[in-house]
């Protein structure tokens, strides 16, 4: 291989997967094991037929070899014994031999069968055996019993030469078939041996493969897997510039590769908090100032200003009372609208001290009984409540976590607008519900009076925004948009009903605890968008 192939090479195998390693290594695992169990199978069939062989075949041929030997050598005694007494008691031997022999010769050319070897060998015992009987013991066999046999002294010499080609044919055969046992033998013990040396290396392999398996698991996943873990703890910990290292399966090396682009874009998004951080340290300072400023501002709006004010307003009444006679009716309507003018001044500036001070002044929560301060709002409403006729009734009303101040302003600028804005000749009818809904509480405040036509829904809300000249209806203008300050301060909503005909209907949310105030990552993206703009 060339030095141009092994980049290439390296390349494809680092491109492997945790599966793909997995894959081959079990597949070559599997086609290891599946040899060395063909192997031992062929060795246990091996093993187990020439053990069958040696039990049933070569012992038992062995076996029987000599049984027909010992049916031969019966035969014989008995017919040189009849030969030589004429008895017939020797008889008896010669044919129990001859039936003992022929169940020998059956077996054992059964046995052999298929060995033409070992076949000849019987062949030529059968035939020794056929010559040996035809030639001495059927011819002495057939002599008269009771005297001894001539025949059987003449044929004394040829018989013992016959017969020890007999002896001389069984020998070769018992010799060949004890040769064939032990080899057999033999073949079995080196086939037990082999087969022993198979499943030990078999063994051996499994163990090695397994610790293959085990090194590999180890280095391929576990090893990156802890360099993983670790570069994590240490970025938990704090240190977000560590970087993470690449290593193992490819796969892992894609996963450690996303992790570390996590890492990269957290240090951004935490440098990006910093900054902001920094920037709103740097708002929240000139925000500071600039309220200080504003309570400056705000303490001359309620003395610096209001004494010129009142100034005029004094200095114009005396001019009245002293002058009055003197002067015509237009000079005493011109005075009447200083002095009026004075007083709404002096009215506006401190309805917008009120308003100013929404969640500057009065940020004091604290538990707070909405069945008390509307109590204390009608106590303090009750001349006009008088002398308007109205009927004010409510629900149940909680117990809320909130501003008792501005709670206080909420339900006098609701329900001093539901008093003053009613219909002519027709008493006030005013009522207040209470529902829980979800994580807030809803109210709405219902009347019978004028009214708000659709198309001024909104512009209710806006501050100094009056539907109604002053001469027909008192007031600068500020209240529902101070209620709509103090209504979003403690986590709510509030808005006008459009569907309600017959009157007016306010109807506006409280959060039953103030919120948390929420952390930069809390931001909306289009603020996280504009204050990255920003840098």
């Amino acid at each position: 291989m060339t030095g141009e192939e092994r980049p290439t090479s390296a390349r494809g195998l680092s491109a492997w997967t945790t599966r793909r390693w997995l894959r081959v290594g079990v597949a070559a695992s599997l086609a290891v094991l599946a040899l060395l169990g063909a192997a031992g199978t062929w060795v246990l069939g091996r093993s187990q037929s020439i053990s069958d062989d040696l039990v049933d075949v070569r012992s038992p041929a062995v076996t029987s070899s000599i049984r027909l030997e010992s049916a031969l050598l019966n035969q014989e005694t008995g017919i040189r014994g009849y030969g030589l007494t004429g008895s017939p008691e020797f008889i008896t031997p010669y044919r129990q031999g001859l039936a003992r022999q022929r169940t020998e010769s059956r077996r054992l050319s059964e046995l052999i069968e298929g060995d033409p070897a070992r076949l000849d060998d019987l062949k030529a015992v059968r035939s020794a055996v056929t010559k040996w009987q035809q030639r001495i013991a059927r011819p002495v066999a057939a002599e008269p019993s009771g005297a001894p046999s001539a025949l059987a002294t003449e044929l004394a010499a040829e018989g013992k030469k016959t017969f020890d080609a007999v002896r001389a044919a069984v020998s070769d055969q018992q010799k060949h078939l004890r040769a064939d046992r032990l080899r057999a033998r033999d073949d079995l013990m080196a086939t037990l041996s082999l087969r022993n040396w198979v499943f030990t290396s078999i063994a051996v392999l499994i163990l090695v493969l397994a610790a293959l398996v085990f090194e590999g698991l180890r280095r391929g996943i576990n090893r990156p897997l802890e360099q993983l873990g670790t570069d994590a703890r240490l970025i938990a910990g704090g240190d977000f510039e560590h970087p993470i290292t690449p290593t193992g399966p490819a796969d892992l090396r894609r996963l450690s590769g996303e992790i570390d682009f996590m890492r990269r874009r957290l240090v951004r998004e935490l440098a990006f908090a910093e900054e902001a951080r920094l920037r709103l340290d740097a708002q929240a300072a000139e925000l500071q100032r600039s309220n200080t400023e504003l309570e400056q501002f705000a303490y001359v709006a309620s003395h610096d200003l209001q004494e010129p004010l009142r100034k005029v307003s004094s200095f114009t009444q005396l001019l009245q009372r002293r002058y009055g006679e003197q002067l015509d009716a237009r000079a005493d309507q011109y005075i009447g609208f200083a002095v009026d003018g004075a007083n709404r001044m002096q009215i506006l500036i401190n309805d917008l001290l009120d308003f100013s001070r929404v969640g500057r002044m009065h940020n004091a929560h604290q538990s707070v009984d909405l069945e008390r301060v509307l109590e204390r709002t009608l106590s303090a409403l009750s001349v006009g409540i008088e002398e308007s006729g109205a009927e004010i009734t409510h629900d149940p009303l909680p117990t809320l976590v909130a501003d008792p101040t501005q709670m206080g302003m909420l339900w006098q600028n609701l329900i001093g607008n539901a008093v003053k804005f009613r219909r002519p000749d027709t008493a006030p009818r005013i009522h207040v519900t209470a529902a829980r809904e979800g994580d807030l509480w809803a109210f709405t405040v219902t009347d019978n009076g004028i009214g708000i036509e659709p198309e001024y829904v909104e512009k209710v809300f806006v501050i100094f925004q009056r539907l109604h000249t002053k001469d027909a209806y008192s007031g600068s203008g500020i209240g529902l948009a101070m209620c709509k300050k103090i209504v979003e301060f403690h986590g709510g909503t509030i808005s006008i009903d459009a569907d309600h005909r017959t009157g007016a209907r306010i109807a506006f949310t409280l959060a039953p605890e103030p919120a948390e105030a929420p952390s930069l990552f809390d931001l909306p993206e289009a603020s996280r968008s504009d204050l990255e703009q920003a840098r």
